[in-house]
């Protein structure tokens, strides 16, 4: 009984030592592994200790690499979400892993936005399968937009691992690039006319002999020279306003405002026969401007309502204040301005009434010209019109206490 005892004791112990042995054979090949992945020299018997200790640090080294790779990653998170376009960055199976506050609308969207869900979606697919992607959108709105989508495919080793989409709303550009256009037109079709015209005349008057129509000719080509050179100076004005980014401000009397502004136009007023009515402003009400630019702009309203009011239709004009802002306005009781064209009045030579404005002389920046002057000022514009009745016109100027910011333009 005892040898059998002691028999199994041995069994026992010789399977310890194998087991052991094997134990210490696989962890040895486990952390020679381990060591050649870290870079860690070859073990020898008394290194075990040396090779956890490397191994350890190597640990420490990737745990920190980690974090630094996480503060990177919601460094960058952080920037895209701060971005005003949209992203959306999905992986191969077109799961969405990534997606930016701008874009959330295209989340459940509705209306327009729902077009834009589908174009990404299709463009994203299109990344997926290693293709890149741009489309520009017009969207109707409300309120109307462009939206510019792009689709990148991601790649690792030549291996596409998702994609990206990126949504930008250029609408302010589109719109800049449109108001280029038409400026060019315009201004060319502007110049062109007056300068046709007086080639015509001047061909005319060359080949006559009759003194009565040389003179009736001259006469009609300085009434052309006399508009080329307002379109002219406009262009120029309009151009050093812009260019002007701050305008000098010095505090002038609203009063002297005014009355510089009547004067500009007293004699188109006496022809014309249109009263011009100025309500008494008190001398102590002051603004903070260029009194150059806020008198070409009163002048420019002032002008406008003399060519567009019937002879003995009294324009008026006064000043007050209005909060923490002047209220300088111009009432008329002509034509006035149909709603449709509202919203395009203070666009480059546009008209409301092409025939009419060209039997005035009118050269179609006059409105651009005040719409500029407020917006150099931080201030606002504001027309009131019903056709038959008359158009009122006030600009809102801010006091010494405002800063300039951007134009509003209200309509109504």
């Amino acid at each position: 009984m005892s040898w059998a005892i002691a028999a199994v004791a041995l069994v026992v112990a010789v399977t310890a030592v194998l087991v052991a042995w094997r134990t210490e054979r696989a962890l040895r090949k486990e952390l020679q592994a381990s060591a050649d992945r870290f870079g860690v020299d070859g073990l020898s018997d008394g290194g075990v200790e040396t090779a956890f200790a490397r191994l350890e640090r190597a640990a420490t080294d990737a745990d920190r690499q980690a974090r630094e790779a996480e503060r990177a990653r919601d460094v960058l998170t952080a920037a895209m979400q701060a971005s005003p376009d949209g992203v959306i960055v999905v992986d191969t199976d077109g799961d969405v892993v990534l997606r930016s506050e701008a874009a959330q609308r295209y989340v459940d969207p509705r209306h327009a936005d729902a077009l834009a869900a589908e174009v990404i979606t299709e463009l994203l697919d299109r990344a997926r399968q290693g293709e890149s992607a741009r489309r520009e959108l017009q969207l109707f709105g409300p309120p109307r937009q462009v939206l510019l989508v792009e689709s990148i495919p991601l790649m690792r080793h030549d291996e596409v691992i998702g994609a990206v989409a990126f949504v930008r709303d250029v609408s302010e550009a589109r719109r800049i690039e449109s108001v280029r256009r038409d400026f060019v037109a315009n201004v060319t079709h502007e110049l062109k006319t007056p300068i046709g015209a007086l080639a015509l005349l001047a061909e005319t008057v060359a080949m006559g002999d009759d003194p009565t129509v040389a003179q009736q000719l001259a006469e009609r080509m300085v009434r052309e020279a006399d508009r080329l050179g307002r379109i002219i100076d406009d262009l120029l004005d309009l151009s050093l306003i812009e260019a002007q980014e701050t305008p000098t401000r010095d505090p002038v009397p609203v009063h002297v405002l005014l009355n510089d502004a009547v004067d500009h136009v007293r004699e188109a007023a006496d022809l014309a026969g249109i009263p011009l009515v100025v309500a008494p402003v008190p001398p102590h009400l002051v603004v903070r401007c260029d009194a150059r630019q806020v008198v070409s702009a009163i002048a420019n309203l002032l002008d406008n309502a003399i060519k567009y009011s019937d002879p003995g239709r009294p324009v008026e004009l006064d000043g007050r204040v209005d909060g923490d802002r002047i209220a300088l306005t111009v009432r008329d009781h002509g034509i006035g301005i149909p709603s449709r064209d509202l919203e395009r009045i203070f666009e480059r030579f546009y008209r409301v009434d092409r025939a009419r404005s060209r039997a005035t002389g009118g050269t179609g920046l006059g409105l651009s010209i005040v719409r500029h002057v407020v917006q150099a000022h931080g201030g606002e514009v504001k027309v009131e019109s019903r056709e038959g009745e008359g158009s009122t016109f006030t600009l809102f100027l801010p006091t010494a206490r405002r800063h300039a910011g951007g134009t509003n333009l209200k309509v109504s």
